[in-house]
């Protein structure tokens, strides 16, 4: 069955598509730097607002995607995960983690324009 989808919001598709790879990033990131026994001590503030970012990201694709007016103050965390990550970019995940942030956040600002 070949089932057409008519998105509630598409002016904002990359937006929401910006949070939503933010939001993998983050939880993608914060479970390798769980298993990194030498620096996980080091990396706790990282893992938690990598975790909270992941979260915001993920209610701001929902709030983007139905309309909500209060959608745009869900967008501040991507800048502060990107800038905590950049601080461990010697691991992979956590540069290619502070890059999904940097450009949801980048996102975010264009779809406030």
């Amino acid at each position: 069955m070949n089932t057409k989808v008519t998105l509630q919001n598409p002016k904002y598709q990359t937006c929401i598509d910006a949070c939503n790879m933010c939001a993998e990033a983050c939880e993608s990131c914060c479970t390798s730097c769980m298993s990194n026994q030498q620096m996980v001590g080091q990396m706790t503030r990282c893992m938690m607002m990598m975790r909270d970012c992941a979260d915001m990201c993920m209610m701001a694709s929902c709030m983007i995607s139905r309309g909500s007016e209060n959608a745009k103050k869900m967008c501040d965390m991507c800048e502060a995960c990107a800038m905590e990550c950049e601080k461990f970019s010697q691991m992979d995940e956590c540069k290619q983690c502070a890059d999904a942030c940097r450009m949801c956040a980048q996102e975010c600002r264009n779809m406030m324009r």
